[in-house]
C-alpha cells in the first residue's frame, strides 16, 4: 500500500498535554479513556471483526500480534484494544527501545527507558526488558515477571494484554516468541485466565482488529518444561495467526 492508502493516526492535543501534566507531577490517568480518544479521531475509524468475542470481565489475557511498519508504531495495538474493551487493560510493555546494530541505539536506549518509565507510572502498567532477550536483562525480565503475576493475584478479575512475540517483526509478519513467553502464559493461565487473541493489521485502508474466541491454554504434561514452554507459544501464535490475513502469517501460515 502507499502512504496515502494507509490511516491517519495521531494524538488529540487534550492527550498529550494531560499526559504531560501528569507525568511531571506523578498522577495516575486512565488508558482506556486517553485511548478513545486517540482512536475516536482515527480516519477512516477502526473496524473490528468478531465484536462477541471481545472480553467484558476476568480473569483473561489478551494476546495480540506484534505488528508494526514504518508510521505504525505498536502503541496503537493497544491504544486500539483498548478503545474497544469495556474495562482498564493492564498492558505489559517494553522498557526500552532498541535499534541493534544502529550508531544511535545507545541514545535511543536511554532516552526510552526514561520515557516508558514516566508512562509505566502514569497508566500503572508493567515493564518488561525488550525482545529478543539480552543476558544482562535476566535479573530485570525476573522481576517483571514476578511483578505481573502479583498484580494478577491482588486482582483476581484482571484483565492483562500482551504481544507474546515482543518485538517488531519484518513485514509485520508472525514469528515464534522467544524462549520464556509460553512458560509466563501458562503461569497466568493457571490463575484461571483466559485467553482471548486479537489480529491486528491494515487492510483497504483502516486498521482492523480482529478478535477471536476466548480459549483455555492447556498443554500435555507429560511433556518438559522447554516443550511447554514451546507448545504453549505455538497455541497463542496459531489462535492470532488465524485472525490476520495469510501474507501476514508468517511460520504459522
Amino acid at each position: 500500500m502507499k502512504a496515502d492508502d494507509f490511516p491517519k493516526y495521531g494524538y488529540p492535543c487534550r492527550v498529550v498535554a494531560g499526559l504531560a501534566f501528569c507525568t511531571i507531577f506523578g498522577l495516575r490517568r486512565s488508558f482506556r479513556e486517553d485511548a478513545v480518544r486517540c482512536i475516536g479521531r482515527l480516519k477512516p475509524s477502526l473496524q473490528i471483526i468478531g465484536k462477541e468475542n471481545i472480553p467484558q470481565n476476568g480473569p483473561c489475557v489478551i494476546t495480540v500480534n506484534h505488528y508494526h511498519r514504518p508510521g505504525f508504531g505498536a502503541e496503537w495495538l493497544a491504544l486500539g484494544i483498548s478503545a474497544v474493551v469495556p474495562r482498564e487493560i493492564h498492558w505489559l510493555m517494553t522498557a526500552e527501545w532498541t535499534a541493534p546494530g544502529k550508531w544511535y541505539e545507545p541514545i535511543k536506549g536511554a532516552y526510552s527507558r526514561l520515557l516508558l518509565k514516566y508512562l509505566s507510572r502514569v497508566y500503572g502498567y508493567t515493564t518488561m526488558p525488550p525482545m529478543p532477550p539480552r543476558p544482562k536483562d535476566v535479573e530485570a525480565r525476573a522481576r517483571s515477571v514476578r511483578a505481573a503475576l502479583e498484580y494478577a493475584r491482588r486482582h483476581p478479575d484482571f484483565m492483562l494484554g500482551m504481544a507474546p512475540e515482543g518485538a517488531n517483526q519484518a513485514g509485520g509478519k508472525l514469528s515464534m516468541p522467544a524462549s520464556g513467553a509460553g512458560r509466563f502464559a501458562l503461569l497466568l493461565a493457571g490463575l484461571g485466565s483466559l485467553f482471548v487473541p486479537v489480529g491486528a493489521y491494515e487492510e483497504a485502508g483502516s486498521f482492523c482488529l480482529h478478535f477471536g474466541p476466548a480459549y483455555r491454554l492447556e498443554v500435555p504434561s507429560a511433556l518438559s518444561a522447554d516443550e511447554k514452554d514451546r507448545a504453549a507459544a505455538e497455541t497463542m501464535m496459531k489462535a492470532i495467526a488465524a485472525l490476520v490475513p495469510v501474507h501476514l502469517r508468517g511460520e504459522f501460515a
